[in-house]
């Protein structure tokens, strides 16, 4: 969970809280440490955020405060709860998720949609305890332009380790791919997620240089940038 995510997590923990919470129980619902707690708790402060209380006896949120609301008309409301919905075709279970989070939030403010139906058959789901790679480790690298080795096979049989430096996650109707530079062929590669037996995430980054790639990566293969994110 990112930092951003963490303090959103923690004001809506104590907007719903009907006691204070002690900085240990916000450490346990947010799973992290307490000293974690204490300093987003600073930080909350610092941001004028109305959190009340001390160490030892326990925080509280001054009632009024609310974050501000998803100002959505019906069409766009509508749009979100389909495209959401639509993500358990991905098989990306982070992102399935995340959404189910988003659409919940959205039903609070503008009701319930149960006439809208998206029928979820798609890729697979990604199970790590069947030794599929998580698809949020290869979005993950993406963001933190973080290089990967993977141990990759193709139908035949045949086996290799590439190095590679992920760039765009592409997610077709039965199967996922990442498109990435692969180190070992000094050129653009497309790799299917349940092709990869294996992922290790490197110490060695390609910082700065995914947005280039990515564009020279579009420019490749005929993309559309505004499709494909990069606009």
């Amino acid at each position: 969970m990112s930092r951003q995510d963490r303090l959103f997590e923690l004001i809506q923990t104590l907007r719903a809280a009907e006691a204070p919470r002690t900085a240990q129980a916000l450490a346990g619902t947010l799973e992290v440490s307490v000293r974690t707690v204490y300093r987003d708790i600073a930080t909350l402060q610092a941001m004028r955020v109305p959190v009340e209380g001390a160490a030892g006896i326990g925080y509280v949120l001054r009632r009024g405060y609310d974050l501000p609301p998803l100002n959505f008309d019906t069409e766009e409301a509508e749009a979100l709860r389909v495209g959401l919905a639509l993500l358990a075709r991905t098989g990306d279970s982070a992102l399935v998720r995340a959404g189910q989070r988003v659409r919940d939030k959205i039903a609070a403010l503008h009701g319930p949609a149960a006439w809208l139906n998206v029928a979820p058959f798609g890729a697979p789901f990604d199970d790590p305890h069947a030794g599929c790679v998580p698809v949020a480790l290869i979005r993950q690298a993406v963001r933190e332009e973080r290089k990967l080795e993977i141990d990759y096979r193709v139908p035949d049989g045949e086996a290799t380790c590439r190095v590679i430096r992920p760039l765009v996650v592409i997610y077709h109707l039965e199967v996922k791919m990442v498109a990435a530079w692969c180190e070992l062929r000094h050129d653009f590669r497309h790799f299917r997620l349940d092709r990869i037996w294996g992922c290790t995430s490197l110490p060695d980054s390609f910082a700065g240089q995914g947005d280039a790639l990515r564009t020279l990566w579009a420019e490749r293969e005929g993309v559309d940038k505004v499709a494909a994110g990069l606009a």
